[in-house]
C-alpha cells in the first residue's frame, strides 16, 4: 500500500510543481514590461488626429499592436510643461513630440528619456540638436524645415494668377527658420518679377492689421510663409483671406482644411509615420544622439475649390492636375 501512496504523493508533487511553473511563466509574461510611449502636443487630439493616426499606422506596420506590445500615453491641449512632467513621472520609455512647443517642454524636464520630434520647424535653430547629422543629447526625429519650397509656393501662385505682381508675405519674425525662408522667397520673387510686402504676425491682434495693410496696398495675393504659432489662428487667417477676396497659399495643410485656398509643404502624415521608425530604432537599442535628424522629402499640394469659388478664382487645369488632394 505504501508504494501506491508514494507514487500518488510524488505525482501530486510533480503536478503541483508543473502548475507552479505554469503560474510563474504566466506571471512573468503578464509582468513583462511593455514599452510606453508618451505623445506630447500643445494642440488638442482633434486638431492633430490625422497625424496621431499616421503615427499609430507607422507603429502597426512595424509590428506593434497598441495594448499588446506597446502603450501610448497621449497628453495635449493643456499646460505643456506640466504635461511633459507628467509623462516623466509615468516613466515613459520615449516621448514623441508634435511640434517645437512639446519638444521644448520635454527637453526642459528630462535629459535621459529619448525624445523623438515627429515634426519640428528648425531643430538646430530651436537648440534641440547640435546638428542634423549628429544630434547629440537625447533628441532626434524629423524636421519640416525646407526653406527652398517657399519659392515654389510663390511659383504656384504665379501659375494660378499670371498677372501676379504684388504679394503680401505673412509670417512670424520670431520663427527660428524665418530668415532662411524669407531669403528663399525673395530670390524667387526676383526671378518672377514680383514685389513682396512683408507683414509680421506675432500675436492675434496682428492678423487683422496685416490684412488691412494688404488690402490698402492692393496686393494680388498673400503668401503665408512661416510661423508654427500661426496654426493656432488658422481659421481666422483663412476666413479673413476669403472675406478680403485674397488668394492665399499656406505652408501647412491645416489652413486649407480650415477653409483656406491652397497649401504646399511637407506631407506631415508621412513624417508621423516616419516617427514610428525612430521609436522602433530606439526601442531596439539605438541612441538618439546617433540617429540623424531627417529632413522632409515628400511634399504635397492641396487645393480647396470651395475657397476658389468664394473669391471668384479659377484654378488652371495644369495646377489642379498636380494636386495631391482637392477639396470640392
Amino acid at each position: 500500500m505504501r508504494r501506491p501512496l508514494m507514487k500518488t504523493a510524488l505525482a501530486s508533487i510533480l503536478f503541483a510543481g508543473a502548475l507552479l511553473a505554469v503560474a510563474v511563466s504566466a506571471e512573468a509574461q503578464q509582468t513583462k514590461k511593455i514599452p510606453r510611449i508618451g505623445l506630447l502636443s500643445t494642440l488638442s487630439a482633434a486638431a492633430v488626429s490625422d497625424r496621431i493616426e499616421a503615427f499609430r499606422q507607422g507603429l502597426h506596420e512595424l509590428g506593434y499592436v497598441e495594448g499588446e506590445n506597446i502603450l501610448i500615453e497621449w497628453r495635449g491641449a493643456g499646460l505643456v510643461s506640466a504635461l511633459a512632467e507628467e509623462l516623466v513621472r509615468l516613466k515613459v520609455d520615449i516621448i514623441v513630440t508634435v511640434g517645437s512647443g512639446g519638444t521644448r517642454a520635454a527637453k526642459a524636464v528630462t535629459s535621459t528619456i529619448p525624445i523623438v520630434m515627429a515634426s519640428d520647424d528648425d531643430p538646430v535653430g530651436n537648440g534641440f540638436v547640435a546638428s542634423l547629422a549628429r544630434p547629440g543629447g537625447n533628441v532626434t526625429g524629423l524636421s519640416t524645415l525646407a526653406p527652398e519650397i517657399s519659392g515654389k509656393r510663390l511659383e504656384i501662385l504665379k501659375e494660378v494668377i499670371p498677372r501676379l505682381s504684388r504679394v503680401a508675405v505673412f509670417g512670424s519674425s520670431t520663427y527660428p527658420g524665418f530668415s532662411q525662408v524669407l531669403a528663399e522667397t525673395e530670390i524667387a520673387a526676383k526671378m518672377l518679377k514680383v514685389k513682396l510686402q512683408y507683414q509680421d504676425m506675432l500675436e492675434r491682434k496682428d492678423i487683422d492689421a496685416a490684412f488691412r495693410a494688404a488690402t490698402k496696398n492692393h496686393v494680388d495675393a498673400a503668401l503665408i510663409i512661416a510661423g508654427a504659432a500661426l496654426i493656432a489662428y488658422q481659421t481666422q487667417i483663412a476666413e479673413l483671406a476669403i472675406k478680403n477676396r485674397l488668394p492665399a497659399t499656406y505652408f501647412s495643410a491645416e489652413f486649407v482644411d480650415a477653409g483656406g485656398l491652397m497649401s504646399y509643404g511637407p506631407n506631415r502624415s508621412y513624417l508621423f509615420r516616419r516617427a514610428a521608425t525612430y521609436v522602433d530604432k530606439i526601442l531596439k537599442g539605438a541612441k538618439p544622439q546617433d540617429i540623424p535628424v531627417e529632413q522632409p522629402t515628400k511634399f504635397e499640394l492641396i487645393i480647396n475649390l470651395k475657397a476658389a469659388k468664394q473669391i471668384g478664382l479659377t484654378i488652371p487645369p495644369t495646377v489642379l492636375a498636380r494636386a495631391d488632394r482637392v477639396i470640392r
